[in-house]
C-alpha cells in the first residue's frame, strides 16, 4: 500500500507539472489534429489545377473549342494568354506556370493530318508528378463540329523541359536543401535563448552594453556560415552521387540561401524567447517541420494542394525558397526571374528577427 501511495504521489506531480507546461499540454491535443489535417490535405496525387498558360495563334473557333475542353479536364488553370511558344518558355523558366499550351496558326489544317501534331503541352518536368498528369492530357480528343471526325491521340505532342529523363533526383535535391537547412537552422537557434537562461549566461549579458538587437544579430552571424557550409555539402553530394545539375549561377544560388538561412535562423531566435527550455525549444521545433516539409511543394504539387494549405505554404520560408533552387539549378533561372520569393524572404528575416527583439527582455525571469 506504501508503494501504491508513493507512487500515486509522484503521478500526481507528474501531472499537476504537465499541466503548468502550457506547450506540452498543447501539443498533446495539436499535434495529432496537425498531422490528420496536414496529411489530408497536402498528400493528393489527383492533381489538379496547375498553372496554365495559352499561347493561341491560331485563334479559330476549334482552337477555342480545344481551349475550353482542355479547361474541363480540371488538371490545368488557364491563367493568362501569350503570344507565342517562347513566351511559354520564359513563364515556365521563372516558374510562373507549370504548363503552356502552343497552339499553332495552322492548326486547323494540322488536326486533318494524321502525320502532324496539331498542339504542344510544354511542361516543367523537373516534377515528376506534373509531367505524369500533363502526359494524361495527350488522350484528351481535338473535337471538331458534330459533322467531323475527331483526331485522337497523335494529335497532342508533351514537350517536357528540365528534366526529360524524369529523374526524381533531379526533383528531390533542391528542395531537400530547404528541408536540411530549416531543420538545423531553427534547431541551433531555437535553443540558444534558452541555453543562455539555462546556464545562468544571462546574468553576465545583463551588465554588459549590448542590445537586445545586436544579441539577436551576433546569435545568428555565425549559423549562416554553417549553413552555407552544409549548402556546399548538398550540393557536392547531389553532384557526385546523383548527378544533379546547377545549370545557373551558382553565386545567386548562395545569395538566395543566405536570405533563407537568415529567415529561418531569425524565427528560430523568436521561438526561443517564447519557450522557457531548451526541450520546449525542440518540441516548437518540431511542430514548424511538419507543415514546412507537406505544404512548401517539397513533396507534392503545390499547384494540387487546396487553396488555404497553399495559403498557408504562402507564409513558409521554405516555400520561397524551394522555388528559387529549382528555378536556379535547373530552369536556368535569375534571381531577376524570381524577384518576389527573394523580397519575400528578406521582409520575413526582417519582421521575425525585429519580434523576437522585442520579446527578449535582458532579465532574468
Amino acid at each position: 500500500m506504501k508503494s501504491l501511495s508513493r507512487l500515486m504521489a509522484v503521478t500526481r506531480k507528474e501531472v499537476r507539472q504537465l499541466r503548468r507546461d502550457r506547450l506540452t499540454f498543447a501539443m498533446i491535443f495539436g499535434m495529432p489534429m496537425m498531422q490528420i489535417l496536414l496529411f489530408g490535405y497536402a498528400i493528393n496525387t489527383d492533381v489538379r489545377n496547375l498553372k496554365t498558360a495559352v499561347a493561341d495563334e491560331a485563334n479559330t473557333h476549334l482552337s477555342r473549342e480545344f481551349i475550353g475542353q482542355l479547361e474541363q479536364t480540371q488538371v490545368t488553370d488557364i491563367r493568362q494568354y501569350v503570344n507565342s511558344a517562347s513566351d511559354l518558355e520564359d513563364l515556365l523558366r521563372a516558374g510562373e506556370i507549370s504548363i503552356g499550351i502552343a497552339i499553332p496558326p495552322d492548326f486547323d489544317r494540322r488536326v486533318i493530318d494524321a502525320n502532324r501534331s496539331a498542339v504542344q503541352i510544354l511542361v516543367d518536368g523537373s516534377d515528376p508528378t506534373v509531367l505524369g498528369v500533363a502526359n494524361q492530357l495527350r488522350n484528351m480528343p481535338i473535337a471538331f463540329d458534330s459533322n467531323r471526325q475527331k483526331k485522337e491521340q497523335s494529335a497532342i505532342e508533351v514537350r517536357p523541359y528540365y528534366n526529360p529523363e524524369r529523374r526524381t533526383p533531379v526533383n528531390i535535391v533542391p528542395g531537400l536543401m530547404g528541408v536540411i537547412l530549416t531543420m538545423t537552422m531553427m534547431i541551433f537557434t531555437a535553443v540558444a535563448i534558452v541555453r543562455e537562461r539555462e546556464h545562468g549566461n544571462l546574468e553576465l549579458l545583463i551588465n554588459t552594453p549590448v542590445t537586445s538587437a545586436e544579441l539577436m544579430i551576433g546569435k545568428i552571424l555565425p549559423y549562416i556560415a554553417i549553413g552555407l557550409v552544409q549548402l556546399a555539402v548538398i550540393l557536392a553530394i547531389g553532384d557526385i552521387l546523383f548527378n544533379v545539375p546547377v545549370r545557373g549561377s551558382v553565386v545567386q544560388l548562395y545569395v538566395a540561401a543566405s536570405f533563407f538561412i537568415a529567415a529561418n535562423l531569425a524565427l528560430g531566435l523568436f521561438v526561443s524567447t517564447m519557450v522557457s527550455t531548451q526541450f520546449q525549444a525542440m518540441q516548437a521545433t518540431f511542430f514548424l517541420m511538419m507543415p514546412s516539409i507537406l505544404l512548401s511543394g517539397f513533396m507534392f504539387p503545390f499547384d494540387g494542394m487546396p487553396v488555404v494549405a497553399q495559403y498557408i505554404g504562402e507564409v513558409l520560408p521554405i516555400t520561397h525558397f524551394i522555388r528559387l533552387t529549382r528555378g536556379i539549378m535547373l530552369r536556368e533561372a535569375n534571381l531577376g526571374d524570381m524577384p518576389f520569393e527573394l523580397i519575400y524572404l528578406g521582409v520575413f528575416s526582417a519582421i521575425a528577427m525585429t519580434a523576437a527583439a522585442l520579446r527578449f527582455s535582458k532579465r532574468l525571469d
